[in-house]
């Protein structure tokens, strides 16, 4: 099966508030939504089910980090990998919307396999995002 023929993953995430997360994740992403009750909404993730739950009492949900290429990357998170153009679309959207990026996007392994624009940032309820981007999606699983 080969990367564009990848059936779209489903995802459920806790969130302490389910009006942030609308906000965050509709209007500051710009994603679509789907069905929704009063504690719950599904998002359209180019192509892929999040929803997020709110959860009473829930945390900031990263455990820790892990250094790669020189930055503290958050852990867990979660993301995709987009087109150059859309990365770079998200971003900006991002950043004009004032995020606090964890990490702010730039090109991670530079000039070796898997060179690849990333960025990471968390969403209000404290849930780590990361979105990547490949000029040669064929660098993927690069080793």
């Amino acid at each position: 099966m080969t990367v564009a023929q990848l059936p779209p993953f489903h995802l459920a995430i806790p969130v302490h508030d389910i009006d942030a997360a609308r906000h965050f994740y509709g209007e500051v992403l710009g994603f679509g939504h789907g069905r929704s009750a009063e504690r719950w909404t599904d998002w359209n993730v180019e192509g892929h089910q999040v929803v997020t739950h709110q959860v009473d009492n829930h945390i900031n949900a990263v455990a820790g980090t892990n250094p790669v290429d020189g930055h503290d990357v958050p852990v867990p998170h979660f993301g995709l990998v987009l087109g150059v153009d859309r990365f770079q679309e998200l971003a900006q959207r991002l950043a004009a919307a004032g995020t606090d990026f964890v990490i702010e996007p730039y090109v991670r392994f530079a000039g070796e396999p898997g060179e690849q624009w990333t960025m990471f940032f968390l969403d209000p309820s404290g849930n780590a995002l990361e979105f990547k981007a490949f000029r040669d999606l064929g660098q993927l699983f690069a080793v």
